[in-house]
């Protein structure tokens, strides 16, 4: 009977430890939310650091929570002891722990430090494209174009290259090529490229004073290549963001084939010519007669 109540006394000790490590941990995830979104509104204020170090905060909290609970037992205050001793916690994660967990966090901890890319950047890894929505002590999450969300470890990002489209400079150039006739107007038609390209609302002058007093133009356009069926022009268009690259470039393509159309110039396609030898007709003759005369 004894033996009973001190096992009932000993779980509602660990119980109440674990419950209120639970709230600890809700209610410091929801000062640093409410900090968060204070913060949000300085404009050099870089959510990237904060959001890991909220992960890491709650880790810990749990933790050492666990530890606390682990104590209770006799048979486990060593480990507990362990987890709370400074130098122990790595130790002991390092032999509980799986190596592929350990290098994640460790990968983790770097991202946070030398910043390749940051929230809210938008990056390609693997083929995967998105915008970094968070980055924890195990993984990093994408948001792609379809509000898809992309789960990559720490680990496997740290041995891949990284295409960041907004690290340090948000500007996006698009490339538009065209293919014209050799009967064409080339000049014609590098005027209409650059005349579209300079009316279009999501167009940016990124021209600087120097660039100005030298009269460089607005817009450059310009013949890059003469193919087998076709003179290639190229036009080059700037957007202040990825997405309003992408807008802006699916809307120059159907202005400049419209304005092609009006003024006359043409944009070849494939065509294929078939002739029929007149052997092959005359043989074709022969055999047709054969089978009727049969």
């Amino acid at each position: 009977m004894q033996n009973l109540q001190t096992d009932l006394k000993l779980l509602s000790i660990i119980s109440i430890i674990l419950f209120f490590t639970f709230i600890l941990g809700l209610i410091v995830d929801r000062m640093l939310k409410r900090f968060l979104q204070k913060k949000l509104t300085h404009k050099n204020f870089d959510i990237t650091g904060f959001k890991f170090l909220k992960h890491l905060i709650i880790t810990i909290i749990y933790i050492i929570g666990i530890s606390f609970a682990l104590i209770q037992i006799p048979e486990f205050k060593i480990i507990g002891h362990s987890l709370l001793a400074g130098a122990g916690v790595i130790s002991l994660i390092a032999g509980l722990a799986s190596q592929q967990a350990l290098s994640n966090i460790m990968s983790g901890i770097f991202l946070v430090i030398f910043k390749p890319f940051r929230i809210n950047d938008r990056i390609t890894i693997n083929t995967f494209t998105g915008v970094v929505e968070d980055i924890n002590l195990r993984q990093v999450v994408l948001k792609d174009a379809e509000n898809n969300r992309i789960i990559i470890p720490n680990s496997v990002i740290s041995n891949q290259i990284i295409l960041n489209t907004n690290m340090k400079d948000t500007k996006c150039c698009k490339t538009i090529e065209i293919g014209i006739g050799y009967e064409c107007d080339i000049e014609k038609a590098l005027a209409i490229m650059k005349e579209e390209v300079a009316q279009h609302p999501l167009f940016i002058d990124t021209r600087t004073p120097e660039n100005k007093k030298e009269n460089i133009p607005l817009v450059i356009a310009r013949v890059v290549a003469l193919a087998d069926s076709s003179v290639n022009l190229k036009v080059w268009a700037w957007a202040k963001n990825t997405n309003d690259g992408f807008v802006m470039y699916c809307d120059l393509l159907q202005s400049i084939k419209k304005r092609f159309d009006q003024e006359g110039i043409s944009i070849p396609f494939p065509q294929r010519e078939i002739t029929i030898k007149n052997n092959f007709q005359k043989n074709q003759q022969d055999q047709n007669t054969t089978i009727l005369g049969f």
